[in-house]
Order: C-alpha cells, then structure tokens, then sequence
C-alpha cells in the first residue's frame, strides 16, 4: 500500500486530467481511504467506507464518480444524500472544483432553500445532484419534471446518521428516494464511524460490495488531549465561562467549537457570551440558511474565534485548524461524541478530569446567572419558541401538508399509542393473575415454599 501511495493518483487507474485537477488543488498523494476505495469504485463494485472525518472520504468517492461521467456524461448521473445542509454545499464544491474540465453541471437540494427555484435546477437535468433526504423527497412528491431512475450512482455519506432507525423523518424519506432510484446502480456508502446500522446496510449494496475500514484499533489519533468537568448544572455555565476566558487569555489565535444540544441553548450561550466580550458566532437549524453559511464562513475565515453549535456541525464539516472542542452537554450516544470531537483530532484515551480554580468560578457566578437570564428574556421577547413552531408549519406547508391536520394526526397517533400500552399493560397484569390463579388450585400458592 505504500508504495502505491508513493506512486500517485495515477497508479489508482484515474484519467491523466483528474490526476492533474488533484496536482493543482495540492493532493499529491492519496489517502487510505482514497487507496482503498477508488480502485474497487472503478471496477464498478459497491463500496462501504469508513475513515475518520479529513480522510479524504468525499474525495474518494468524487473522483471515481468523475472519472466514470467523463466516459459517459449525461444527467441525472449521481445522486448524493447527505444528513445536513452545509455538509451538501461542502460535497457540491468538491465535485465542482475537481470537475471544472468536464464542465460539470451540479444541483444542490436542502431545505431553507426557494423550492421552484430547485425545481428548474432539476429540471435541466444536471449530472450530479446532491441533497439533504427530507427535501429532495418533497420534490419527488411534488414534481415530475425530474427522474432520477437512470442514476449511475447512489452516495449516502455519513450514511450511518441517515439510515439510523430511531430517526423516522428521515427513513420515511429514504424510502420514497430509494424507490425512485434504479436497482442496477452503484450504491457507495461512507461513514466516520462504523455501527451496528452501518454493518446492515451492507444489503443496500448487493454489486459484489467491497468493505474498507481505517485500520486503526481506537475510533480517535494521539494528539488529542480529552478531559472531562464533573460540575453541577446550576453552575455549568460560570465554569463554561470561565474555561473560554483561560483558553482564549492563552492563546487568543485558537478556535474554539462549542457544541450544545438544542437550539435554543445554543443561542442564550452565543448572546452571553459575546455580552462577556468574546467574539462568537451561533449555528443551528432555526437560523435562516444564508445567516448559517455567513456564520461558518466567518469562522473559518477566524473573524469569530468561538463557533457555539447544534450536531449541525459535528458531521463531515471541512473546519480546519480547531484547538479546541467543549461538549456543553455530556452527547447521548460515544458516536456523537466522536464525530464532535473529529473537529480537532481524534484518540483512544480515557478522559483525564480537567483542574479548574473554583475560587476564579465563584467569582463570576451571579455575573454569570444575571447575564444569561437577561439573555434568555431577549430571546422570549424576540418569540424564539414561537418562531420555532412557525418554521415547522411553513415546512409543513412546503410539503403539501396542512399543519392543523398535521397536529391532530400526531395527537392521534399519541392517543393510540398511550391505549396501546394501557392494553398492553392490562393483558400483561391479567395473565399474570392467571397464572398465580393456577398455582393455587394447584396447591402451590404464590410465593409459597414446598416442604422443608
């Protein structure tokens, strides 16, 4: 494997001028990931790759795709599903640049975007179309001016986030793309982290699969420093604080990401913190689509050194050069704590607790409370809660659906659910009668002991 490395791009079997487009964009050499990948993509084989986030995943299934386009260019060749909008445009840049000379025509499809202007995109048939699963289904719901049954390629990347079974918006989506899409196709999957959803999905791909997995015995690399702060909640924010002023009085050139859980958290943190003096930009779902891209911008750019976020963030996002990740809130599952981490590095230790001058914390702790419930008015007068409830009903909308009808449908459902289990519940209690009922004409009463 070495010494294909040391060979090049050119030694994987891609064209003279995809090898050129990778000299000029500065990828001498080829990644693991792309070395292992691309030859099996090539012959045509379905592949399922998993390498940690800046392995040069997307580039491994790009170049393929590109190469086999140029050999037969027409549209809709690819389609690309991806679980988040800034990682769609991210993907859709890729393709771009390293395209450029075949004159590539490229569609991204997300949400918070103008639907008939994406419309018209779809329908001039460009050659690859990437696109976040709940909007690209409103389209084919909604429009037949667009097929995508003669793709030559399906992309789910970070696949294992789309296909999760605890996530139902997104699988009733997939299902509408799945049957959309042909089944003589080429069905690439790739992924950060390799879970038990991932492994099943291998039925997707049927055309003499082909597995990579970065060989590697722990999920994240060496030189990353984890550490965990055992802290009451009522004080989490003072100690939060107080943690960004010492990383950012050390070294006031580093990137610090913040993840939070909700939304609306994310916001209150953003607000307080940039009251505290530091410059700090938010990223979550209920911001408009254009205020996320400028806000990821200007913190790559380092206008703001402090980037608070949803998981928005966490997955496959080309954001280099961070110093620094804090976990607001201890993440649900060790996936998401690794695919939020793989912002800085990633590594196998254990989590080493993190000293802190308590007297420094107490300090600013009414400060710290004044302020962030100050903010927290701002944000309820500013009706954050209730504009939340709007944006869900003009998503409803879009979608052709009516929100009242909507909501009592999902009232319904709850009722239905809640009768389920009281019926459970009852059946459960009265077998369970049954049974002690038996042991009694039996002679043997429940709970009672036979004969010493």
């Amino acid at each position: 494997m070495l010494a294909a490395r040391m060979a090049g791009f050119a030694q994987l079997g891609l064209s003279s001028w995809l090898v050129e487009q990778c000299r000029q964009l500065g990828l001498k050499q080829p990644t693991p990931v792309q070395l292992g990948c691309i030859p099996a993509i090539l012959e045509g084989r379905d592949c399922l790759g998993c390498a940690k986030t800046g392995s040069g995943k997307t580039a491994a299934f790009v170049l393929p795709i590109l190469q086999k386009l140029s050999e037969d260019p027409y549209g809709i060749f690819c389609l690309v599903l991806t679980p988040t909008r800034e990682l769609a445009y991210q993907i859709a840049e890729q393709f771009r640049v390293l395209g450029k000379p075949l004159g590539l025509k490229d569609c991204t499809i997300v949400g918070g975007m103008d639907m008939v202007a994406q419309a018209l995109e779809l329908s001039r048939r460009p050659h690859v179309v990437i696109a976040t699963p709940g909007r690209l289904a409103d389209h084919l719901r909604s429009s037949s001016t667009f097929s995508i049954k003669k793709i030559r390629f399906l992309v789910l990347d970070e696949a294992d986030r789309l296909l999760e079974q605890g996530c139902t918006d997104f699988t009733v989506d997939l299902e509408a793309i799945l049957g959309a899409v042909p089944a003589r196709r080429q069905t690439l999957l790739f992924s950060a982290t390799l879970t038990d959803t991932l492994r099943e999905l291998q039925g997707l791909a049927t055309n003499q699969p082909f597995f990579w997995e970065a060989q590697a015995p722990v999920s994240t690399v060496e030189q990353l420093e984890q550490h965990y702060l055992l802290v009451p909640e009522k004080v989490k924010d003072a100690y939060l604080v107080h943690l960004v002023q010492t990383f950012h009085d050390a070294h006031k050139d580093w990137a610090i990401v913040i993840f939070t859980r909700t939304c609306k958290t994310c916001q209150v943190l953003c607000m307080m913190l940039r009251k505290f003096g530091f410059p700090t930009v938010a990223l979550h779902s209920m911001m408009k689509q254009k205020e996320r891209f400028a806000a990821l911008a200007k913190f790559k750019s380092s206008i703001y050194q402090i980037l608070i976020a949803t998981d928005v963030a966490s997955r496959g996002l080309d954001i280099p050069a961070v110093q620094v990740v804090i976990n607001h809130n201890t993440p649900g599952l060790p996936k998401i704590y690794i695919h939020r981490v793989g912002r800085t590095a990633r590594a196998g230790k254990k989590l080493e607790d993190f000293s802190v001058e308590e007297a420094q914390v107490l300090q600013i702790l009414t400060q710290v409370n004044v302020v962030r419930r100050e903010c927290e008015i701002k944000l309820e007068a500013a009706n954050f809660d209730e504009k939340k409830e709007i944006n869900k009903r003009k998503q409803l909308i879009l979608e052709g659906k009516d929100p009242d009808l909507e909501a009592k449908r999902k009232a319904e459902l709850a009722k239905i659910r809640q009768k389920n289990r009281r019926f459970k519940n009852a059946v459960g209690q009265t077998l369970r009668q049954q049974k002690a009922s038996r042991a009694v004409h039996q002679g043997h009463p429940a709970g009672a002991q036979g004969p010493a």
